[in-house]
């Protein structure tokens, strides 16, 4: 009887074994395998050993040795980071390069404004010097009065000293009407919006490059070894893991990154609102082309309202001198204005080496906006895709050819307490996805400030500590009227400023003081857009 029994255990424990040692054939397919990812041939068995020496992989009969475990461990931290690299890469270079249009577009428009903004003061006042856009519209509205009030008190002579007088009452006499405030207002919400999403443009490329840096954890190292090369130690060296265990296994390895995902969201919507703000009433380019418009209805009001503002002048400043000799001065129909400021050419909108007009860049980047979103939360199932899993149940479980039972984690780092296939310590949070998260809310923040037409303004030399930084306000807008122009409408083409042309000379001298506040303002605006634009 115990010879009986104990022929069968033996048969048995044969039986087994036999089932469980790969094929001769399968070690060969590894070995072709094997060294089609660069490694030497003879590292494999001709055929299956004993695998109670292999620490990642099932023991038992197996076609690999430690030391294949070792290299193949190292191979799939480099295919787990291939596919991932990729689609950070594929993402850096989008908005890499709508930053760059952007980016280049905003400049192109500024640098074409100053140059048809400046040949315009030359041909309407002559040669006043060379002066860049910003100083030229913060000293614009003070030199403009000075010229202006000359021109309709031709029979008196002014003194510097009267002259800073009539300065000191600008505010007060509003010899301009409302145009200065709404002008200022109108390019301070433009270039403030304008700004802020060519940072947040810029903010995309670096946030994924920084994050692509993380690297992945010795327990992930483990799981990808497990998930992608123990089929080849069983000899089956075509089995491709199953979905759901591809998708454990990246949630896993990709836990920090899925953090990011509710801020980086967020960061998309303030973008997109922000967006909607350029098509609209914060366009750049409507705001920038009639310019002309309204400096012609401030000289407008001007002309109609000198006899007022000129008694004003008197009775606060004092009676001026009669002048020696009598001035010519030309009529408004003799010195009509013959040019227009145009940030563009009129034959093409616009002329920017960037090739494309504010509506179409908008609309482009809007799109990429939208696919960018959930980008992080997604990534395991956008690797767990395609030819690089198998469905059903002719697919690699992590153990054998079967079908994965264990439920699927969610994303994020928290979700990971029970993860099957991967060890994540939930107490410790990457380090880099943290200040990445701080990033993009700090950013949020500009944008939404933006949005209502503020900014917020962060000192480099200041330890802003919460990231919260400091609004400048005066230019916001939180209702319903920023959806309009609070300016014109769009001014018809047939429009022709009757714009009074000064005369070339410089008699009574032109004093360049800083006396309005309202176009100082306007000035800072364009001083804070052009020098720090990025």
């Amino acid at each position: 009887m115990m010879f009986v029994f104990s022929t069968v255990y033996t048969l048995a424990v044969l039986f087994l074994s036999t089932k469980a040692e790969p094929k001769s054939k399968s070690c060969i397919e590894v070995r072709a395998a094997y060294s089609s990812k660069g490694f030497n041939v003879n590292d494999v068995p001709n055929k299956g050993v004993h695998g109670a020496h292999l620490k990642v992989c099932p023991q038992g009969y197996s076609c690999c040795t430690l030391e294949m475990e070792e290299k193949l461990s190292q191979q799939s931290h480099s295919d787990l980071k291939a596919p991932v690299s990729q689609l950070s890469y594929n993402l850096q270079s989008t908005f890499k390069q709508r930053h760059s249009h952007f980016d280049q577009f905003f400049r192109e428009l500024l640098d074409n404004a100053e140059r048809s903004l400046n040949d315009m003061f030359v041909r309407t006042y002559g040669l006043i010097g060379a002066v860049n856009l910003d100083s030229m519209l913060s000293e614009f509205w003070e030199d403009l009065l000075e010229r202006m009030f000359r021109l309709v008190n031709v029979q008196y002579e002014f003194s510097d000293a009267y002259m800073e007088c009539v300065s000191r009452h600008t505010e007060q006499l509003k010899p301009f009407g409302d145009v200065p405030r709404k002008l200022r207002l109108q390019l301070t919400r433009a270039f403030v919006a304008a700004r802020a999403f060519t940072r947040g443009l810029a903010l995309i490329p670096d946030v994924v490059s920084k994050v692509s840096t993380v690297s992945a954890s010795p327990s992930c190292v483990r799981a990808a070894m497990k998930m992608m090369y123990c089929p080849y130690c069983s000899g089956q060296v075509a089995l491709k893991p199953c979905q759901n265990y591809c998708i454990n296994v990246m949630r896993g390895c990709l836990a920090n990154q899925a953090d990011l995902d509710t801020e980086w969201n967020n960061f998309l919507d303030a973008m997109l609102s922000l967006a909607e703000r350029l098509e609209g009433p914060f366009n750049f380019e409507s705001v920038m082309d009639p310019i002309d418009v309204k400096i012609s209805e401030a000289i407008m009001n001007m002309q109609e309202n000198s006899m007022q503002v000129s008694q004003k002048v008197f009775q606060g400043c004092g009676q001026p001198k009669p002048g020696k000799g009598t001035r010519s001065g030309r009529s408004v129909k003799e010195t009509g204005f013959t040019g227009r400021f145009r940030p563009y050419s009129p034959d093409a909108r616009p002329t920017t080496a960037a090739g494309t007009s504010l509506d179409r860049l908008t609309t482009d980047v809007k799109k990429k906006l939208k696919n960018a979103k959930k980008f992080w939360s997604t990534l395991p199932e956008t690797v767990c895709a395609g030819e690089r899993i198998a469905g059903g149940d002719d697919c690699w479980n992590g153990t054998a050819k079967s079908r994965y039972e264990s439920v699927v984690m969610g994303s994020g780092l928290a979700n990971q307490v029970s993860n099957p296939d991967v060890e994540v310590d939930i107490t410790k949070p990457d380090g880099v996805i943290r200040s990445q998260i701080a990033a993009l809310k700090e950013v949020t923040g500009w944008l939404k400030a933006a949005h209502s037409g503020n900014e917020i303004f962060v000192d480099p030399g200041e330890d802003d500590e919460d990231g919260s930084g400091r609004e400048e306000s005066g230019s916001g807008c939180d209702s319903p009227s920023c959806d309009q122009d609070i300016y014109f409408s769009t001014p018809p083409t047939h429009v022709n400023p009757r714009l009074v042309v000064f005369p070339k000379d410089t008699a009574g001298g032109a004093r360049v003081t800083r006396g309005s506040a309202a176009l100082a303002l306007c000035g800072l605006t364009l001083a804070l857009l052009a020098p720090h634009w990025r």
